[in-house]
């Protein structure tokens, strides 16, 4: 199916009303994962013409998402990751781990970014970072695409390892996404020590629920969260 390629329109839009220099798109990949981080990308790209067949990672082929992370790699000017495990899922809930995931990638970078475009509605990121939201921006946005695929490349990568001992699983097919052979081992053999184990599918694992964990916080509470979601300019 045919696409626009993304272009620049926000980062030049960003350099001409708020006087930004260095912007970075940011895009995470693991939040509907049973197992397995949450991982963020923060990629800064300038304004340059991106590589050939840039755009979101989901609407790109494993082999051509694979040769495009490789080159994508030495393209951008910089780029960084964060993981938020998911013992600290559990524990903060999902807006948490991403905004500490996205910290953590953002404070990486070599040049803080004096603005970010973080891909979707919501601000999970809050003050004091300076967040445009865009909707599709993974598709839209130059650099949020370039993080996009960044991102996924190196989260499946570390699932396929982090499976190696878990083969019935199959991580390194679905990245710790409930498939239908991961939803089967996890019924016969219950959790590994990388399942999310506060998420309500250990609801219906009478055999696994005594597992199940109750966060510290409810979600959208945790303490230096509450009252910094939605933030936009």
């Amino acid at each position: 199916m045919p696409y626009e390629p993304p272009t620049h329109t926000v980062e030049r839009s960003l350099r001409a009303t708020t006087g930004a220099k260095v912007i970075a798109g940011v895009d995470e990949v693991g939040r509907g994962a049973w197992a397995g981080p949450v991982t963020v990308c923060a990629a800064v790209t300038g304004l340059r013409r991106p590589p050939v067949g840039l755009t979101d990672s989901k609407l790109l082929t494993v082999k051509r998402r694979t040769e495009l992370a490789e080159v994508l790699q030495a393209w951008v000017t910089a780029y960084a990751l964060g993981h938020a495990s998911p013992e600290e899922i559990d524990d903060l809930g999902m807006t948490a781990a991403l905004r500490l995931a996205a910290v953590r990638a953002l404070e990486a970078l070599p040049v803080r970014p004096d603005a970010v475009i973080l891909d979707g509605k919501h601000d999970y990121l809050g003050t004091p970072w300076k967040v445009r939201t865009v909707i599709k921006g993974d598709q839209s946005c130059v650099a949020v695409a370039a993080a996009s695929v960044i991102a996924k490349v190196h989260r499946d990568k570390m699932m396929a390892e982090l499976g190696a001992d878990h083969a019935d699983f199959a991580f390194a097919a679905n990245a710790g996404y409930p498939s239908p052979v991961h939803r089967a081992a996890l019924a016969e053999r219950g959790p590994t020590p990388y399942h999310r184990l506060s998420w309500a599918y250990l609801d219906a694992l009478p055999r696994w629920r005594h597992l199940k964990k109750v966060r510290s916080w409810a979600e959208g509470n945790v303490p230096g969260i509450e009252g910094q979601l939605g933030f936009d300019f």
